[in-house]
Order: C-alpha cells, then structure tokens, then sequence
C-alpha cells in the first residue's frame, strides 16, 4: 500500500505549485467518482443506474497530470473543462433540481486559480466556457435520464449542496498553498 501511495505522489507531482494543485484535485475527483453512485442511492433514491454516467469522466481527470507532464497549460485546462463536461452529463441524467449545476462554481474557481497573470486569456476563456454552459443549457436540456420524487430531489440537492462546499473548501486550500509556493 506505502507502494501505490508512493506511485500516486510522484504522478501528482510537479515542480510548478498550481500544476500541483490541479494534479491533486483532479486524482481526489477520480477517486470520489466510483462512490457517487453509492451516495446517489444511499442519501437519495434508486437512479436506476444512471449515476454509474460519471464514470465516462474519469479516464480525463485521472490524465490530467499526464496531460500536464507534456504541456502544464493543457493539463490545467484540463481539468475544469473534465469538470464542466461531467456537470453537463450529470445534468441530463438527473435534471436541473438535482443541484448538480453547482458543479460549475468550482469548476470556474478552478479555471480562475489554475493560471497564472500571463495566462488570463485562458483562465477567463474557461470561465467563461462554464458561465456559457450553464446560461445555454440550464433548463434546456430535456427530461432528465431518470426522474426523482420532489422530496428525492430535495435530498439530491443538500447531497450536491454538500459536495460543492467540500470541493470548493478542497480547491481553495490547494490553491492558497500554491500561492504561498
């Protein structure tokens, strides 16, 4: 186990501190994936499997520090936009009274984090990519994949309310280290 730990660290690695942070985020977001579903049917309700969508993302968050390796821009941008496609996915499959729109908060933090002064064409360029989904997709997106009771969306809702404030607590002390770095 002190093995694959070890291998962890050194894919999360980097010199620079906000590839770092971005690296760090990234893993703990694919980590957390495969027990959405449990917390899904847990806290929620039966989704009839559709939450098992998530893993579609997984294979991007877990490239970012790959991705970061060859280029620390790409891998950076990388993530929010991870972040922003697996909102959208989540969307559809659980309708907007899920909450799970809120996903794109952290995902613009993370855009807007991420990059440095020289870098703000790409920082806001993401932002603006996560305002732009919500603004064009947000109740327009269908019937959702599976529907939920009023008081299962209500509970959909604290779960995805719960989440984002751990994620954005989770981003703001990874960056507010690489800061300091």
């Amino acid at each position: 186990m002190i093995d694959l730990w070890r291998r962890v660290a050194a894919y999360r690695a980097s010199d620079d501190p906000r590839v770092a942070a971005a690296n760090t985020i990234a893993l703990l977001v694919a980590v957390n994936q495969p027990f959405y579903p449990l917390y899904v049917r847990a806290l929620v309700g039966d989704d009839g499997g559709v939450s098992a969508l998530a893993f579609l993302s997984t294979p991007f968050f877990l490239a970012v520090p790959a991705v970061a390796r060859r280029s620390s821009l790409a891998g950076r941008a990388l993530l929010p936009l991870a972040g922003v496609a697996n909102t959208l996915l989540s969307a559809k499959a659980f309708g907007t009274a899920s909450g799970v729109e809120l996903f794109l908060g952290p995902c613009a933090m993370i855009a807007g984090m991420a990059f440095s002064a020289r870098e703000r064409w790409a920082a806001l360029g993401l932002i603006g990519a996560a305002l732009a989904a919500f603004l064009a997709l947000h109740d327009r997106m269908g019937a959702p994949l599976h529907r939920f009771s009023s008081e299962e969306y209500a509970r959909f809702l604290n779960l995805n309310v719960w989440s984002v404030a751990g994620l954005t607590a989770f981003v703001a002390i990874q960056f507010s280290a690489a800061r300091r770095d």
